[in-house]
């Protein structure tokens, strides 16, 4: 690892204060860029800003409302006098069977996994174009490449997550910003915890079993890390990515190989 290959870039991580948002806001840190951590749970920031050191900052964000975003974005600016990065990763899940599904459901998914990439996204973007100058990677997911059982409103928020990352990126290429997208498998995160816990619940089958059914289905063998996800979406961020824009990588241990 270069612990100066990012030095003088500024990078914005939403949903940064745990999971794959945590990880990519160490590992980017590591590279030698200054973060601005962003999450709905400013407490929780505040604690990951801490503990990543490197002149970390925390700021307050709700996704999916654009003055929010705005806001977050102009403190970014603020307090770390630029932005050269975006990690829009902040998202949710629910699991319910499809005939099931309520309208709240899908909608809150919606709201914060693909509304709050484009507001995120958008209001980055109009700031990179201006420069001329900037990388945006999105976190999508295996379920955007395979619809899922039981998080069929999940899988559709994120498959619209690839579909807008590609847009965009046709887009903006002109202006040499690259769009970028990471599609994890089974990450261990507290979000896989909650739903192992469901899907447990939903098949009648112990948390182990799920857990081991995930496992079995990973030719690589394993659980995935957050760290796992953070070291690819760091790769897209540096110039030795500079060829690719429009992509949705496949991060998930061989489950989805297309």
């Amino acid at each position: 690892m270069n612990s100066t290959e990012f030095a003088g870039r500024i990078a914005m991580v939403t949903g940064g204060a745990t999971g794959i948002g945590r990880a990519t806001a160490a590992a980017l840190s590591a590279r030698g860029a200054r973060v601005a951590i962003a999450d709905i749970d400013l407490e929780g920031a505040r604690g990951a800003a801490a503990a990543i050191g490197g002149g970390s900052v925390a700021v307050a964000i709700d996704v999916r409302a654009r003055a929010s975003v705005q806001r977050a974005f102009d403190e970014v600016l603020a307090a770390l006098g630029g932005c050269d990065i975006l990690i829009a990763n902040a998202g949710v899940s629910s699991m319910r069977p499809a005939l099931e599904l309520t309208d709240e459901e899908w909608e809150h998914n919606f709201a914060v996994n693909s509304r709050g990439i484009f507001l995120s996204n958008q209001i980055a973007a109009r700031h990179f174009v201006a420069r001329r100058k900037g990388v945006i990677v999105n976190t999508a997911s295996l379920a955007a490449k395979v619809g899922a059982p039981y998080l069929g409103h999940y899988s559709a928020s994120k498959f619209a997550v690839v579909g807008w990352t590609q847009a965009l990126a046709r887009e903006l290429a002109a202006t040499g910003i690259r769009v970028n997208a990471v599609c994890p498998g089974f990450v261990k995160t507290g979000m896989q915890s909650r739903e192992v816990v469901w899907e447990s619940q939903l098949r009648g089958i112990s948390t182990e079993q799920v857990i081991a059914g995930y496992i079995a289905q990973t030719p690589l063998g394993r659980l995935e890390l957050p760290e796992d996800v953070a070291d690819v979406i760091a790769f897209l961020c540096s110039d030795a990515a500079r060829f690719m824009t429009g992509q949705a990588l496949n991060v998930t241990g061989g489950v989805y190989m297309t």
